[in-house]
């Protein structure tokens, strides 16, 4: 199944391109990088300039960049868990 904007919150994001657009520490508003890792809870971006910066889902909105080169604005809440775990809230 290829990524798109109504099933990002249940696919892998480890690889896709972000930005964040809202999140309670102003200094990483507009902070723009690749998803390097991903946790229950936190997101690790990676910027151009190689700095990782591990981020929690919750409280933030986000901009995905998709393979196809559309943006996705997402609430980061919708992202909590590992995404095989998202992955079985669908299936339910």
């Amino acid at each position: 199944m290829r990524v798109n904007s109504r099933n990002i919150a249940y696919h892998e994001l480890i690889g896709l391109e972000v930005r964040i657009l809202q999140y309670p520490d102003p200094s990483l508003v507009g902070l723009k990088g690749k998803v390097v890792d991903e946790t229950l809870k936190t997101l690790v971006i990676e910027t151009p300039s190689g700095r990782r910066v591990r981020i929690f889902k919750f409280n933030s909105i986000l901009e995905f960049m998709l393979p196809d080169g559309e943006a996705v604005v997402i609430k980061g809440s919708t992202i909590i868990g590992r995404p095989w775990d998202r992955l079985k809230m669908v299936s339910r």
